[in-house]
């Protein structure tokens, strides 16, 4: 990775040219092939005050570049912020790269024909049967069976077929519904 830093209409220290490079060895954490970082620091005077500029350009292998210009009060402040969006960026992208697997045409074609073959199979599988719901109970047959079961409630037809229920009320006795 080739670091480029370049100051206009200011001085780079050693403070500050440590910081800068300290900053982008933060970046090769993503594991992407970074060509190069070129950092611009330029200071500027509006409305009588001073701001501090930076562009940061990153070129990234078989991938766009990514521009970044951040300005502050504050130089450190200025790269820090510019750092972090170049950060959020390169995250993005290898989140992408890790997330978003290309799938070829053979595989997308032999998984429908799967998914064809278990529906198929599943329809075979379809089997009626009558349920014990659907013939008339006494309710006391019910309560003998809802006392000897660790159920709450028991949905039932009565002899005049209506669908009832009989359930276990929280002070011990029954409901019925």
């Amino acid at each position: 990775m080739n670091i480029s830093l370049t100051g206009r209409h200011l001085e780079l220290t050693d403070a500050i040219k440590e910081h800068m490079t300290a900053s982008i060895e933060t970046l090769k954490k993503f594991n992407m092939d970074i060509i190069s970082v070129n950092m611009v620091a330029s200071a500027q005077t509006k409305k009588g005050k001073e701001h501090s500029f930076i562009e940061l350009i990153i070129n990234l292998a078989h991938k766009n570049s990514i521009i970044i210009k951040q300005n502050d009060e504050d130089l450190y402040a200025a790269i820090d912020l510019a750092i972090s969006r170049a950060q959020k960026a390169m995250r993005r992208m290898h989140d992408k790269d890790v997330e978003h697997h290309k799938v070829g045409l053979n595989a997308v074609k032999a998984e429908s024909v799967d998914v064809k073959e278990s529906a198929d199979e599943q329809e075979d599988e379809i089997v009626p049967v009558e349920l014990d719901l659907y013939k008339p109970r006494e309710v006391e047959d019910v309560l003998n069976d809802l006392k000897d079961s660790d159920k709450m409630f028991e949905i039932f037809i009565d002899n005049e077929d209506k669908t009832r229920v009989l359930y276990k009320r929280n002070d011990g006795k029954f409901g019925l519904y």
